[in-house]
């Protein structure tokens, strides 16, 4: 069988990474060429992404590509969704693209809800209200920048904007678009609807293409900088978890899927939207994915809290890998603590130890005193949180889940992957853990015709890792911790 080799710009809110990846005899191998820190900065009192030092890093990736001598076939970028990079025909970045977890939106969010109305944004988009949405952040401009709008041409969520540093062609990828509820998915095109209600300008409203195209060739200076001929760069799924959902291992029905990492985003694969006065009151989302599909599902606050944690107990002078946390709070008391990971105090960063220890205090629950019970705390009210957006899944769609795939970074953890099965009552198969990578490299091979299908893709990721399965356990406990965390929920 011939070899191809494809090159995969992965964005993480953490980091990024620049992978090669190799299809060979029906499996796909993954190389990690060049990895970076991707932190915001803040800048005067407001979180920025330092964007050109990520495409800078980006460049040093391919540069250290083209030293191997291999013949790459074309390239992809995928991060989150609803940032953005305003530009226009003479300046390519207008200013530093603020990240999504700046208080700028707080008050345009809640005056949008009242203006436009929480009925008529769900029934053009099917997305669920979170005031970080690229929606309020344009509105947010509108308000607050008016001067840096007034002069825009475009703007363009992160991964389409890298694509555009390295072709030229500004076009928005039809998953990354769905992300910013501004997207009609029944139209498949913006909401200009929407768009008019909430005054923001037409004209910077970029072409919305379908997953898996070609948008442009690689410019002939960035050719030149990083000693690459001008390949195809493809616009496969732009948004990361549109590229791993394309890549869970699963065949069949009755199956639902976790994307693990700073989010957790937990949900199905459907055939088209599905918008009503349900999946709005539980605030789920529809997402578009790979082939016209739509992924049902909910954002869920996930590693994020850890890692948030491990930043302060670092600052404190503790050095804690994420495997001693996952040992500590193994060895630590069972359901001590619970917490709603999506109360609204835990989505800004900084203290969260300190955050966490005020929500059990407040709901009269001992107060998570060391990093291990801490963890702890995490894990097991991530899992209940699971069976909860689970059980609600089934309801609004009428299917019955009885698997869980995990996928990302977060199914390193072992130990939460036994608690979301566990915690779920359901089995759960853990891995690849790279699989937004491996759903960015193997679309280009179906982009490129080296794939047939998106079963065929799905077979190529199951035989290429591993996939580990995980039982459920101590069901009595687990059922009556729910019936706690239900509690709470109600209350946060």
């Amino acid at each position: 069988m011939s070899e191809h080799h494809y090159i995969a710009c992965d964005l993480g809110a953490d980091s990024g990474r620049v992978i090669l990846g190799t299809l060979k005899d029906g499996k796909v191998i993954l190389e990690e060429i060049h990895r970076f820190s991707n932190g915001v900065s803040k800048v005067h009192g407001t979180f920025r992404w330092n964007i050109l030092r990520i495409f800078e890093h980006l460049k040093a990736g391919l540069r250290k590509i083209a030293a191997k001598q291999i013949p790459v076939e074309s390239l992809s970028v995928d991060s989150w969704g609803v940032d953005y990079v305003l530009f226009n025909a003479r300046q390519p970045m207008l200013a530093l693209p603020y990240q999504y977890r700046d208080a700028r939106t707080d008050v345009p969010f809640e005056t949008t809800l009242k203006t436009v109305g929480a009925a008529k944004i769900f029934e053009q988009t099917g997305i669920q209200f979170m005031s970080i949405n690229t929606l309020y952040q344009l509105v947010a401009d509108l308000e607050q920048n008016p001067d840096v709008l007034n002069i825009a041409d475009g703007f363009l969520n992160i991964a389409d904007y890298l694509h555009y540093l390295f072709s030229g062609v500004a076009r928005s990828e039809e998953s990354l678009a769905s992300t910013t509820q501004i997207y009609n998915p029944k139209t498949r095109q913006w909401s200009r609807e929407l768009i008019a209600a909430c005054g923001l300008p037409e004209r910077i409203f970029p072409e919305i293409v379908p997953s898996g195209r070609q948008i442009g060739t690689l410019l002939p200076a960035v050719a030149e900088e990083t000693e690459f001929p001008q390949i195809p760069v493809l616009a496969t799924c732009s948004h990361d978890t549109g590229a791993a959902v394309a890549a869970v291992p699963a065949q069949g029905e009755g199956w639902a899927f976790l994307s693990s990492g700073t989010w957790s985003l937990i949900g199905v694969e459907l055939p088209c939207p599905l918008i009503n006065e349900d999946v709005r009151a539980y605030n789920f989302t529809n997402e578009a994915g790979y082939g016209g599909t739509t992924r049902l599902l909910k954002n869920i606050t996930g590693l994020w809290l850890l890692q948030e944690s491990r930043r302060e107990w670092i600052r404190q002078g503790m050095t804690l890998s994420f495997n001693d946390l996952d040992r500590m709070a193994e060895e630590s008391e069972p359901f001590r603590s619970l917490i709603n990971p999506n109360a609204l105090r835990f989505l800004k960063p900084d203290q969260m130890p300190q955050k966490i220890a005020a929500y059990c205090r407040e709901t009269g629950q001992p107060v998570p005193e060391t990093p291990g019970e801490v963890t702890r705390c995490i894990f097991e009210s991530l899992a209940l949180l699971y069976r909860q957006t689970l059980a609600k899944l089934e309801e609004l769609t009428g299917q019955t889940i009885t698997r869980l795939h995990m996928v990302g970074g977060g199914t390193k953890s072992s130990l939460l992957n036994q608690y979301a099965a566990s915690g779920t009552g359901r089995t759960v198969f853990a891995g690849p853990v790279e699989a937004t990578a491996c759903g960015n490299i193997l679309i280009q091979a179906l982009t490129l015709g080296h794939l047939d299908s998106i079963a065929a893709l799905r077979q190529t990721v199951a035989d290429s890792f591993p996939v580990l399965e995980y039982q459920p356990q101590h069901g009595p406990d687990w059922q009556r911790a729910f019936e706690r965390f239900s509690n709470l929920t109600l209350k946060s």
